[in-house]
C-alpha cells in the first residue's frame, strides 16, 4: 500500500504568465511556493485540501478531459467576484438536483472548473452518525 502524504495538480499551460494572473489574481488563489526563474517559472497555489501547480509550458491547451473543482463557502458571491474580475464564467450558480450549488468557469486555456457550494445540510457536509 502506498501512503500519499500530499498531492497537487500539475498543470502546463500554454501562456504561463496569463494562467498565473487567472489563478493568482482573478481566482486570488493564495502562493504556497513558487520556483524557477523566467516566464516558465513554477507557481504553486493552495487549493483547498491540495494544490494547484502551474508551471512550465504546453503546445497545446490541456485535453477536453481535464476538469477541475473547487468548493466555496459561498457561490453567489464567488460568482458577483469573478464577474468583476473578468472570469469567463460559462454557467452561473444553480441548485442543482443532486442539492450543490454549482456554477462553472474556465481558465485561459479553456479548462473547465466547477465551482460548488455544498448548503447547509447537504450529505458532503455531514457523514452519518456523526
Amino acid at each position: 500500500m502506498v501512503h500519499v502524504l500530499s498531492s497537487r495538480i500539475l498543470l502546463r499551460p500554454v501562456d504561463p504568465d496569463r494562467s498565473r494572473e487567472f489563478y493568482g489574481t482573478a481566482l486570488g488563489l493564495a502562493v504556497y511556493r513558487e520556483f524557477g526563474t523566467g516566464p516558465e517559472r513554477g507557481t504553486v497555489y493552495f487549493l483547498g485540501g491540495g494544490f494547484l501547480e502551474v508551471s512550465g509550458r504546453a503546445e497545446h491547451p490541456p485535453g477536453p478531459g481535464l476538469e477541475l473543482w473547487f468548493q466555496v463557502a459561498d457561490a453567489a458571491q464567488a460568482y458577483r467576484e469573478f464577474l468583476r474580475c473578468g472570469v469567463q464564467v460559462l454557467e452561473p450558480p444553480e441548485t442543482k438536483p443532486w442539492g450543490l450549488v454549482e456554477m462553472w468557469i474556465a481558465d485561459p486555456d479553456g479548462v473547465r472548473i466547477a465551482v460548488v457550494e455544498v448548503p447547509e445540510g447537504h450529505p458532503l457536509r455531514y457523514r452519518p452518525g456523526m
